[in-house]
């Protein structure tokens, strides 16, 4: 059995991972940490994981995490930077599902994300855990950024136009919509029922911090800089994220085939029969991202639909996914989940 940390396991990235983990066949929970909720049984914050999970939360000062064979970061960007090392040097493996080493660049992740990084040294060990562009680099990893939720949606929407090299990757258009659980499980004025619900509006159009690491990782597939404009919205749903790309046609080619042909091992990239139009309720709770891509009245512009559930394949999902992999298990172990509908 694998043994299993969580440090920061109150938030709904932390819950969903615990969703997830509690029917993985191989994994041991060995714990789960937060300060302020030291001592309390899990399944009494959550509820529904009674029955499921029947540890209690542990101060992570004192949680022996070095016993592990695996400990998942489910914590504020900034946390892992400063404890990932102690864990690496004690033979532990460590996948981040916040953000403190998916950017390559120091200098541009500080300038992001407003603090100075307390471990630059690893940021080039760490390999960016997206299974369907790095499934090789994760077998070997000792660390893992896991990818935002923006980032999985969008990158593997345009993925397969920019491997074939049919597209003009100057004028990239990232039109996203984000249920309300992407900002976190904590108090803020935008989140409440009365500010989002009945409501729509974009925001960080001058810049998100999601921008800069799509393109990182669409640059690294096309081999040079890509012109990208990513406008983010919040709707008023609970999960979900819907990506409507655009890209402009270079050469001719059947769109269709293309990506059918892209995806067709890959056991969570859903590719919609030719015409569709995927809807977040039908990813919500999986592990899947459920494409259509479309050429509106034959022209030369190319439209991409993606959805995520932003906790699943956006977040933990993805996380429990690169475990698989790094342990050297059936990658569906623990997701073999079901859609929840309505």
């Amino acid at each position: 059995m694998i043994k299993v940390g969580i440090v920061g396991g109150t938030g709904y990235t932390g819950v969903e991972l615990l969703r997830l983990l509690a029917r993985h066949p191989e994994v041991k929970l060995t714990a789960v940490t937060s300060r302020k909720e030291e001592g309390m049984p899990v399944a009494e914050m959550y509820p529904s994981l009674r029955g499921w999970v029947d540890i209690a939360f542990s101060d992570p000062a004192k949680a022996d995490l070095k016993q592990c064979d695996v400990v998942f970061f489910a914590t504020p960007n900034g946390i892992a930077m400063s404890q990932a090392q102690a864990l690496l040097d004690a033979g532990v493996k460590v996948i981040d599902l916040a953000a403190d080493y998916r950017i390559k660049d120091v200098s541009t992740w500080e300038h992001w994300y407003g603090m100075q990084h307390a471990s630059p040294g690893l940021i080039a060990e760490a390999v960016y855990g997206l299974p369907e562009i790095n499934r090789e680099q994760i077998r070997q990893a000792r660390l893992i950024a896991n990818p935002g939720c923006y980032p999985t949606a969008v990158q593997l929407g345009f993925l397969p136009l920019i491997e074939a090299g049919i597209i003009d990757t100057s004028h990239l258009i990232a039109d996203c919509k984000s249920g309300v659980s992407g900002a976190g499980r904590k108090a803020e004025v935008h989140a409440l029922f009365a500010e989002a619900g009945d409501n729509f509006k974009a925001y960080g159009v001058a810049g998100h911090r999601h921008l800069p690491e799509i393109r990182q990782g669409l640059a690294r597939v096309a081999g040079h800089e890509v012109g990208l404009t990513f406008v983010p919205h919040l709707t008023p749903l609970i999960r979900g994220i819907h990506a409507t790309l655009y890209a402009r046609l270079n050469k001719p080619a059947d769109i269709q085939a293309l990506y059918e042909q892209r995806y067709a091992n890959e056991q969570f990239v859903d590719v919609l029969p030719a015409g569709s139009h995927p809807e977040t309720r039908s990813v919500r709770g999986a592990n899947v991202c459920r494409i259509a891509v479309h050429q509106p009245q034959g022209g030369d512009t190319v439209v991409i639909l993606s959805v995520i559930d932003n906790l699943v394949k956006g977040a933990a999902g993805q996380a429990l996914q690169n475990m698989n992999i790094l342990f050297g298990l059936d990658e569906r172990a623990g997701l073999d989940v079901v859609p929840l509908l309505p």
